[in-house]
């Protein structure tokens, strides 16, 4: 990783992490397609994977009073039950099936809030959330968008959305550095020192954000979030199909 690569890296990392204080997600998407362009597939998820480590922490400790810990708790359960799969059928990310998974998301957040019957706080459900937005986390890197539709009728405050995200988050993330570990083990001792370096501004962006989040209303909130997201998307769709057919 070159000086001006690394400069941009901050940068990025920064604004990302603005960008997830704000909405509870995206920032991490924006993320990992700058990091997918500078490294392979797996290096890229774990490198991912400290950064949304350190901007949902710093994020569910900024917010901490928020956190549904019991919606945590048993999301926890199916997080590490997706982990568990993907280990036994020895999964490997590409950048073409990463950028197809991550375009197809984007098609929650428009899909009516009366086709889904799912609600965080019902056990089941939690659970059910954990399997499939741990499994997605590890396999794609991201799942805020599939998180969302167990939140909708959760009758949540922005506030809890996203502080309880973000916990789940963490979580998320610390299992996928493990799963990705030995990627991470190939960056030289520079591009840790770079990843570290990083760490303090994606929480000085998720500071930002929060300031911002409580200046929004639930309404507008949850109306850029379904656009930022889709324009995400549309791009990391094409991306993908471009890369499988280029």
């Amino acid at each position: 990783m070159t000086l001006w690569v690394g400069s941009l890296f901050v940068g990025v990392v920064f604004f990302t992490s603005l960008l997830s204080g704000v909405f509870g997600m995206a920032g991490g998407l924006v993320l990992l397609w700058f990091l997918l362009v500078i490294f392979p597939a797996g290096t890229a998820m774990a490198v991912h994977g400290v950064i949304q480590l350190t901007a949902n922490g710093s994020r569910a400790w900024l917010s901490r009073h928020f956190i549904v810990w019991r919606i945590v708790a048993l999301m926890t359960l199916g997080v590490t039950s997706a982990a568990g799969l993907l280990l036994l059928f020895n999964y490997a990310p590409n950048a073409a099936t990463v950028s197809l998974l991550i375009g197809l998301m984007p098609l929650l957040v428009w899909m009516p809030k009366h086709w889904f019957q799912l609600d965080a706080k019902r056990p089941s459900h939690a659970v059910c959330c954990g399997l499939a937005s741990g499994g997605l986390t590890i396999a794609a890197g991201v799942s805020g968008p599939l998180i969302d539709i167990f939140f909708v009728r959760s009758h949540m405050d922005r506030r809890q959305v996203v502080a309880t995200k973000a916990m789940i988050q963490v979580v998320a993330h610390s299992i996928k550095i493990i799963f990705y570990l030995g990627a991470a083990l190939a960056l030289s001792a520079g591009e840790w020192a770079m990843v570290l370096l990083a760490a303090p501004f994606a929480m000085l962006g998720t500071q930002t954000g929060t300031r911002i989040l409580h200046r929004l209303t639930d309404a507008n909130f949850r109306t850029w979030t379904r656009w930022i997201v889709t324009g995400i998307g549309v791009f990391y769709f094409l991306q993908g199909v471009y890369l499988l057919t280029r």
